[in-house]
């Protein structure tokens, strides 16, 4: 689903991205009144959401929607500008990413694959822009969540935007075990996913500029 108060933007998503391989647009929403709406009447797997909205932002409407209960779906961010502060806030508000309008739309199509698939978008120079602009006042969830050696260190490569599957194979250790240090620290961290728990570890100072795993 496509969630935009610009019609044209709109528009233009719909043709390009219904044209891809895999993909469905079932709806649109012009503000995020409607777009809460729409996804709770739709199920969408995921919600491309403009920020900057009419009635109801794009944060609002993201943590509206993610507090369903029963199978909520995916929202990605989808904005014209990467140091936009809203984004930060809507990563925290459990967005599972998000992308520029600029990208090609095969770029963005891949996006919502990924999403759909359960990983995580991070553009890990640009979100480290945005929280040094904008923090959130979660940075002290890390030093209170205990997290062991391994699970900082999981947490770090997280923050490259390494997928599980680069990450056991950075640490020699098996997907399995790569999957359970996530968790682990999602919980501890009492983060809404893996993009959040990296907002937090870029807030704590946990990961630095210039850390490239």
């Amino acid at each position: 689903m496509i969630a935009d108060d610009d019609e044209v933007t709109r528009s233009g998503l719909r043709t390009l991205l219904a044209a891809q391989p895999g993909i469905a647009v079932v709806g649109e929403a012009a503000d995020g009144v409607e777009a809460v709406e729409q996804g709770r009447r739709l199920r969408p797997d995921v919600v491309l959401m403009d920020v900057r909205m009419p009635r109801c932002n794009g944060i609002e409407a993201t943590r509206q929607l993610l507090a369903e209960s029963a199978g909520p779906p995916k929202v990605v961010v989808i904005t014209t500008f990467e140091n936009d502060g809203y984004v930060t806030a809507a990563l925290s508000a459990g967005a599972s990413g998000f992308v520029l309008k600029r990208l090609p739309v095969r770029q963005i199509a891949e996006a919502v694959r990924v999403v759909a698939a359960g990983e995580a978008i991070l553009f890990p120079a640009a979100l480290r822009r945005m929280v040094a602009a904008h923090p959130l006042g979660s940075a002290e969830a890390l030093p209170r969540a205990a997290l062991t050696g391994r699970e900082e260190e999981v947490l770090r490569l997280m923050a490259t935007g390494l997928s599980n599957p680069e990450i056991a194979e950075s640490l020699t250790v098996s997907l399995e075990t790569v999957k359970t240090h996530v968790g682990n620290v999602l919980t501890k961290l009492g983060a809404q996913n893996r993009t959040h728990a990296v907002v937090i570890a870029y807030e704590s100072g946990l990961v630095v500029p210039g850390f490239a795993g």
